[in-house]
This record gives structure tokens, C-alpha cells and sequence, in this order.
């Protein structure tokens, strides 16, 4: 730890000024030995996922200090995709993962701080906290807020699990009476905690855990349940103990960097896969390991969805199972635990709270004779059914686990919902850097599908085009300058996936852009074409009518336009000479914030990270 805490040495007696304010926040003499952990909170009344959170902090604060820590919160900014959804504030949804990665850091390493307790929960919150920990490298322990409980309405085709996606396909679905699109609104989103499903908050919360720098049930226990509380004081506890084998025993395997080495981005991804994470997870585990320094790329990706089978399918690929049904079954523990049966997971991987992925896998697994009865108490925690917004408020129990590995919600290899896994990656002429596709959410049907390009210049003129019946079956709807640098700011697609779901064309048409998808997309909709057409990529030549070619089983989106042809478009585009290309003609006003972002943004394929010139080292 820095020695400004001691009065010794030359450097310590310059501190003397520094002590003193630190007293003014209320340290003592004898607290200046202890290490200092800020408590980055998340809180904000804006989010349902982060509304609960106000008092996390202080609980996780007076347990840091029960076991020997000095705690000091801080907070960072939160934005809520769903609210932000649909007009402009989408724009500053990804940019803002790079605010909080920087909030971290600076007020980190401003104040010499020697650990974190990250309390995160929805979208961008949890992968920027875990971008800043990489960049940082001090002990960090990562606890989510927990997700939100699954809606229940009773329409007149009967009872419905409903989330957020069902509201929004509900709104627009011209079956749907307004009395029951006004049920589906009251009923989706019941509680405070990150959406249902496994939407991009639950999925990256998920994937803390299997990273090894989450406590177990960090990804699936509900944000009202009573047990979650449990995670928060842990987290106070275990953060002293990563401290004392970092700083005193100089223990690698406590620091971010020891834990999330390269094999851990690989159970991560092994994790993702199988359980059909969101596509924004491979942005974030990009920018993640980029942050860490770990050489983990698309290609790896690639490499390990052709190797994992898709062993768990939740809301928005099916409308039975949300994330209180993932935890009924055993939660990450549980589906790691079915990729280490078949060998699928690196066991010498360390963790925050065990020593090796191995042994965590031991003791949580709930289909393991080793797993105790803490793991059956931990997992057999049910919703309450009841509308809040208070933590731990109910205490809800199971009366049995989801043990069932042919029909239910986790599955072993054997009855995997299908061989290869529930994300992949697509090359082709129209995407060589990749694009990604989550085919947990396609029926098979899809898998092999040509169509006719309807190219829009805007996620607004989509929605329009597709709620104006521009859009036929066997049609790819093409959405281009929606990237990091396009956009700027690479906003989400799930009201143009919903609204061709509610005009029933989610089965007969794709969808391709080089923005990117909320968690909640379902059907042929594939995203982060890199290079982005900002970037004069290939989509940015496409043109109405052009016949565009997916296979999911080959891996590959061809865009069936001669190179001849392509070579002439781009040489006769309006904006050859240009070193960015933008929309043409697209009423968009774009802030300071967002154009500095876009200038130092990689494409997706890299996990729109910033990139800096080399003269900028």
C-alpha cells in the first residue's frame, strides 16, 4: 500500500495536508495502516436496476470496516437502455461505459485507493466497472444489484410471463387490445433489479461470476430476495482478505489481472455461449480484456461457439424461463458445472471467493455430492410476487430445485437445446471483420435464409419503414451508420426486432447493421458489422434489392454483388474522398461528447474501445 499513510518517511511527512483532510471525512490515526477500499456504487433513481441501491453502499462499508478496512463510497453514472431507448439518449448508452471505466479510475488512483467493491447491475454499469478493475489492477470484488422478478398477466389467451420485450412487441401488436397493452405495461417490469431475462445486464453479471471476480449467485439471485444481502456483507469481508494476500503476500491470483487471465475469458465465453447471452456481452468481454491487456479476440470466439452446445434458453429467446428460473436450477454455478463434465471449463482458474474455478464448481454446483446445503439454500430462493422497489424484501422459498436435465431450464450436452452454442460469429464480403448473431434466439428454420436488401440510413427510418409495411417477408433490413463512429454511439436495435415481430415478419425476414442489439432481441438479427459503413465498410454499399446470403451453419454473410460492382459503387459514392462516410441527409444533432467519442472509437469487432495514435503512448 502507498506509504502516504506513514509519517516516517520524507514522502509520508509531504502527506501530512492529505491526512488531514482524510480526518475531515472522519479516519483516525490508527485507521491510516488499514486499506483503503472505495465502495463504487451505481445508484440512481433513473434505473430500476440501480433504484434499490441507495443504502448497498454503506452496507458493504460497515462490513469492510468490521474486518479491518477503511471504506469510502463513490458513485458513477447509470444509464437505462430501456428508457434511453428510442430516441436520441441512446446515442450516449455505450459511450457512457467509457465515462464510468474513467470515473473509476480517477477517483481510484486520485486518492491512492487500494481496493474496490463494485456495485453494479445494468448494461454498460457492470462492464465499465470491470474495464476500470482491469485497467486499475487492485483487489476488486464485483456485486450486482440482482435482477428484477418476472411479470405475470393474464391476457385473453391465457397467463403470460411478460418483461420488457413483451411490452414493447405488445404495443405494437395490432392482435393486442389497448386494455391488454395497458396490462402488459403495468405488469412487465414489477420490481426494482435488471430485467428479467438474459438481457445484457443479467448476462454481464452472469459472466463476472465465471470470470472469477463475482461471489456466487451474483448473476441470478433476485434483487428483492432477502439472501441477496448476504453477497453485499460477503463482499466487504472477502475484499480485506485479497488485500492482506496482495499487499502483504504479494498473491497475484487477488488481483483482477491474476483472476481474469486469458483461460478466464475462455469459461466466460464457454458460459455465454451455452446459456445464449446477449450479443452487447461480446463487446464487452472485448473491451474488458483489452483493458487487462488479455489477447482475446473474435477469432477465439469464433473458435468456441463451434464447441459449446446451447444448454440453457431464457426470455427473449423463449417466454417460459426468465432469470428466476436459471437460479431454480443451480444458476452459473449449475451451467458451468455442465461444461465441466464434459470438459469444457479450466478448473485452475482463481476466483475472488475460492481458489480455483474447480473448486467453486465443487461446492455450488447443486447436481454435485460435494454441493452442500448452503448451495441448495442459496438456489432454491423464489420470487415474492409482489410490486416493489425495496431490496431483500421478501424470503420466498422453493420447495425443490429445477434438476431436470432433459426439460428443464439448464440441460446437460446430452439434451442440449441444440449442438453448437446460442451465439456465433458471421465473415463474410458484407462483414470481414465479423458480425455477430444470437442464434439462441432463431428458429432453425432461419438458419440457412437468402433475402432482398431494404436498406435504411437510421434506426428511426427503420422503425418507420417496418411500421409503415415497407418491409416484406424475405426481406434483410439493413440499418448502416448506427456504429461506434457512425451512430456516433452504436445504439441498440430492439424496436425494430419487436416491431417486425409484432408485424409477424420475425420469421421470414433478417435484420443486419453495424449497430448493435439489445439482450431482448430475438429472430435473425445480426449485428457489429465491422467494418461499420463509417468506416467505408461494405454495408455501406449496399443498395435496395441487392440479394444478401446468411448461413448460420457455414458462419458465413455474403452480400451477392460482384467486387467489380462494389469497386464501382465505392468509387461513385457521394463521399469517396472522405476519411468517414456519414448518412446521408439524416436529422441527427450529435453533442461535443459524442463527436470526441467517435473520433477515438474502434469498430466493433475490437469492442469499440478507444483507440489512442501511437504518439498518444
Amino acid at each position: 500500500m502507498p506509504d502516504l499513510r506513514s509519517k516516517t518517511s520524507t514522502f509520508g511527512r509531504r502527506m501530512a495536508a492529505a491526512r488531514a483532510l482524510w480526518r475531515a471525512t472522519g479516519m483516525k490515526t490508527e485507521d491510516f495502516g488499514k486499506p483503503i477500499v472505495a465502495v463504487v456504487n451505481s445508484f440512481t433513481e433513473f434505473v430500476p436496476g440501480h433504484v434499490h441501491l441507495k443504502d448497498m453502499g454503506q452496507l458493504v462499508a460497515r462490513e469492510i470496516e468490521k474486518a479491518g478496512g477503511v471504506a469510502k463510497e463513490m458513485n458513477t453514472i447509470a444509464v437505462d437502455d430501456g428508457i434511453a431507448m428510442g430516441h436520441d439518449g441512446m446515442l450516449y448508452s455505450l459511450p457512457s461505459r467509457e465515462v464510468i471505466a474513467d470515473s473509476v479510475e480517477y477517483m481510484a488512483n486520485a486518492h491512492c485507493a487500494d481496493a474496490l467493491v463494485c456495485i453494479s447491475n445494468c448494461d454498460k454499469i457492470t462492464p465499465g466497472m470491470l474495464m476500470a478493475a482491469m485497467r486499475l489492477n487492485i483487489p476488486a470484488v464485483f456485486v450486482s444489484g440482482g435482477p428484477m422478478e418476472a411479470g405475470k398477466v393474464i391476457l385473453k389467451d391465457g397467463e403470460h410471463k411478460a418483461d420488457l420485450v413483451t411490452a414493447i412487441v405488445g404495443a405494437t401488436d395490432e392482435d393486442r387490445s389497448m386494455e391488454e397493452v395497458d396490462k402488459l405495461e403495468r405488469s412487465a417490469c414489477p420490481t426494482c433489479g435488471s430485467c428479467s431475462g438474459m438481457f445484457t445486464a443479467n448476462s454481464m453479471n452472469c459472466l463476472a461470476e465465471a470470470l472469477g471476480l463475482a461471489l456466487p449467485g451474483n448473476g441470478s439471485l433476485l434483487a428483492t430476495h432477502s439472501k441477496r444481502r448476504g453477497l453485499f456483507e460477503e463482499a466487504g469481508h472477502k475484499i480485506i482478505e485479497l488485500c492482506e494476500r496482495w499487499y502483504k503476500d504479494g498473491d497475484e491470483t487477488a488481483l483482477p489481472r491474476g483472476i481474469a487471465n486469458f483461460k478466464a475469458f475462455e469459461n466466460a465465453m464457454a458460459l455465454d455461449i451455452a446459456m445464449g447471452g446477449s450479443t452487447n456481452t461480446v463487446l464487452h468481454l472485448l473491451a474488458i480484456a483489452h483493458e487487462g491487456g488479455v489477447d482475446f479476440t473474435m477469432a477465439d470466439m469464433d473458435r468456441m461457439s463451434r464447441q459449446i452446445p446451447h444448454l440453457c434458453k431464457v426470455a427473449p429467446s423463449t417466454p417460459k424461463y426468465h432469470m428466476e428460473d436459471v437460479h431454480r436450477a443451480g444458476g452459473i454455478a449449475r451451467i458451468m458445472g455442465e461444461l465441466d463434465r464434459e470438459g469444457k471449463i479450466h478448473r485452475d482458474c482463481a476466483t475472488v471467493h475460492e481458489k480455483t474455478v474447480g473448486e467453486f464448481i465443487d461446492k455450488w454446483d447443486v447436481r454435485r455430492e460435494s454441493a452442500g446445503n448452503e448451495a441448495r439454500d442459496l438456489f432454491i430462493a423464489a420470487p415474492g410476487g409482489v410490486r416493489t422497489t425495496q431490496a431483500f424484501s421478501q424470503s420466498r422459498m422453493y420447495t425443490e430445485l429445477d434438476l431436470d436435465i432433459e426439460d428443464g431450464c439448464v440441460r446437460d450436452f446430452e439434451n442440449a437445446y441444440s449442438e453448437e452454442g446460442g451465439l456465433c460469429v458471421l465473415f463474410g464480403n458484407i462483414a470481414e471483420q465479423g458480425c455477430i448473431l444470437k442464434t439462441a434466439g432463431v428458429i432453425k428454420e432461419m438458419y440457412e435464409f437468402e433475402g432482398t436488401a431494404k436498406v435504411f440510413e437510421s434506426m428511426e427510418d427503420a422503425m418507420h419503414g417496418i411500421l409503415q409495411n415497407e418491409v416484406q417477408p424475405y426481406s434483410v433490413v439493413v440499418i448502416r451508420y448506427e456504429g461506434p463512429k457512425g451512430g456516433p454511439g452504436m445504439q441498440e436495435m430492439l424496436y425494430p426486432t419487436a416491431y417486425l415481430k409484432s408485424k409477424k415478419l420475425d420469421t421470414t425476414c433478417a435484420l443486419l447493421t453495424d449497430g448493435r442489439f439489445s439482450g431482448g432481441t430475438a429472430g435473425l438479427s445480426i449485428g457489429h458489422a465491422s467494418p461499420e459503413a463509417a468506416e467505408k465498410g461494405v454495408i455501406g454499399l449496399v443498395e435496395d434489392g441487392d440479394k444478401i446470403k446468411i448461413s448460420v451453419p457455414n458462419r458465413t454473410i455474403h452480400l451477392d454483388v460482384s467486387e467489380e460492382v462494389l469497386a464501382e459503387r465505392r468509387a461513385n459514392h457521394p463521399q469517396a474522398d472522405k476519411k468517414v462516410w456519414k448518412a446521408e441527409g439524416r436529422p441527427r444533432a450529435v453533442s461535443k461528447a459524442l463527436k470526441v467519442y467517435a473520433q477515438h472509437v474502434s469498430n466493433a469487432s475490437l469492442g469499440a474501445v478507444r483507440m489512442l495514435d501511437e504518439d498518444d503512448d
